[in-house]
């Protein structure tokens, strides 16, 4: 870059306390209407007939297309460090999450 090229604006990202925890989420469902994209982050539990979305997050299709290319793109570089994600089978939801099923 040349000293007169302008440099774009700096954001400052505040992360606060309790948002750094992170909510866990297994499912998410995804809608859409012609103006934005809706996600709704799902917290299934083994056992529990009854799921709680967590958290929702609205965004604009453009936005919805620099999510799907930055996961993309983060994907690729966890695969290319660890090796391919194993899909689950399609349609079947892994309920016992994949450990060991409990005894009484």
């Amino acid at each position: 870059m040349s000293e007169n090229t302008p440099k774009p604006p700096q954001i400052n990202i505040e992360l606060g306390e309790e948002v750094s925890e992170g909510t866990y989420a297994n499912m998410a469902m995804i809608t859409h209407s012609n103006t934005e994209f809706v996600i709704d982050f799902i917290r299934l539990m083994p056992g529990v007939p009854k799921a709680k979305v967590k958290s929702r997050i609205v965004m604009t299709p453009q936005h919805a297309k620099r999510l799907l290319r930055a996961l993309n793109e983060n994907i690729a570089k966890y695969e290319s460090v660890h090796g391919p994600i194993k899909d689950a089978e399609k349609g079947k939801l892994p309920m016992n999450f994949g450990g060991p099923t409990a005894q009484a």
